[in-house]
């Protein structure tokens, strides 16, 4: 049913961005850098605060989505239109699956899509740099938060799906919560984490996971 959240579904997200780490790492990892952030010393706290910036963002846009697809439920036509987007969510999340399973390319291209925005966003970061302050850095990583990514686009499109401000903030939440090891963790920890991330047979047992639990999620809408 749409709106329905589970821990089920809140702990798919929460694998999805975990195990998305070396995607994260491709993709963010180099802005840690320009960010000029070492977490040796007190400038790991700069660190924090970038990452909760941008898990903030995360859950705004969440919450903003979801509040549109919740807005829907008054209009004539709210059925078709949610029937619409959560088939779509749900079979972005089995690409997904596949795409960490290493099956499937596709992420890059469903990336090219916030490219115009970031362009924008990218001078007022680098006019943050280099980072001094707590407020800057959380400015930082609320505009990090909308770098172009396939993985928060998939996660983006499940809120867009939930039906309510509340489901649609949780699941970009739950997602954010699940990168955070990637981008925190830096050094033996990191390492350790990256060794795991890069096992060929866990990536695709989860991978499965994930693109069963969204065709299950279609079968459950339609058939259930």
């Amino acid at each position: 049913m749409l709106g329905t959240l589970d821990l089920v579904g809140l702990a798919a997200w929460f694998l999805a961005g975990f195990l998305g780490g070396v995607h994260c790492l491709g993709m963010c990892g180099g802005l840690v850098t320009a960010l000029g952030l070492n977490i040796s010393g007190q400038r790991v706290y700069l660190l924090l605060a970038v990452n909760l910036g941008r898990l903030a963002a995360y859950i705004t846009i969440g919450a903003l989505l979801g509040g549109i697809s919740g807005t829907l439920e008054l209009a004539s036509q709210a059925l078709y239109l949610q029937t619409i987007l959560y088939v779509v969510s749900q079979l972005l999340v089995v690409m997904l699956g596949l795409y960490l399973a290493g099956w499937s390319p596709w992420l890059a291209r469903l990336e090219r899509a916030g490219v115009p925005l970031w362009r924008h966003l990218q001078p007022r970061l680098s006019a943050l740099l280099p980072l001094r302050s707590m407020p800057a850095a959380l400015l930082a990583g609320a505009i990090w938060g909308w770098l172009p990514c396939g993985l928060v686009y998939t996660a983006a499109t499940a809120a867009l799906a939930s039906g309510s401000a509340l489901s649609g903030a949780a699941i970009l939440a739950a997602f954010g919560l699940g990168t955070l090891p990637n981008l925190m963790a830096m050094g033996l920890v990191a390492n350790q984490l990256l060794h795991w991330r890069q096992k060929v047979w866990l990536r695709q047992v989860v991978g499965l996971l994930l693109a069963l639990y969204g065709v299950f999620g279609l079968f459950r809408y339609f058939i259930g």
